[in-house]
């Protein structure tokens, strides 16, 4: 029932440690080493050939991402420039409404079309006696269509 290995003790009473009680502090051992970090057991030559390689991918991700910052300044600029454009733009197009609405500018207009100020003495005035609403629904003739239709006030 019980097997030569259960009365076994860990350590031999000479002082030398058994199988088992060798096998643990070796497993505790390969823990130990597990911890540090591979590159302290590197030589010189693979640690250097590493330090390199590792240098360059920074040097390669710097630079992209300095391409990438550059390309979105450029960006930027040209949105910039675009902004200004487009203010200027806006400006001379308030300066022509400004212009176009002013008095002056619509008289001087009209005078070249042939139009002027109406003396008052000869303006007639045209009174019309009788003159009653119309109320809706009434035939009434309708320019776009040319016959009698009934509609509403205001549209045919």
């Amino acid at each position: 029932m019980y097997g030569s290995k259960a009365w076994t003790p860990a350590v031999s009473p000479k002082g030398v440690a058994s199988p088992k009680a060798r096998s643990e502090a070796s497993l505790l051992a390969q823990r130990r080493r597990h911890m540090h970090p591979s590159f302290l057991h590197m030589g010189p030559a693979a640690l250097c050939i590493t330090c390199l390689l590792l240098v360059g991918f920074m040097a390669v991700l710097y630079l992209s991402q300095v391409g990438q910052v550059v390309a979105a300044n450029h960006q930027l600029q040209d949105i910039r420039n675009e902004q200004a454009a487009l203010e200027r733009q806006n400006q001379d197009l308030v300066d022509i409404l400004t212009r176009e609405q002013s008095p002056a500018y619509i008289a001087e207009q009209a005078q070249k079309m042939g139009l002027g100020p109406i003396d008052p003495k000869k303006l007639w005035v045209v009174q019309v006696s009788h003159l009653q609403e119309m109320s809706q629904g009434m035939d009434l003739p309708c320019p776009l269509w040319g016959f009698n239709h009934n509609y509403p006030v205001g549209g045919c």
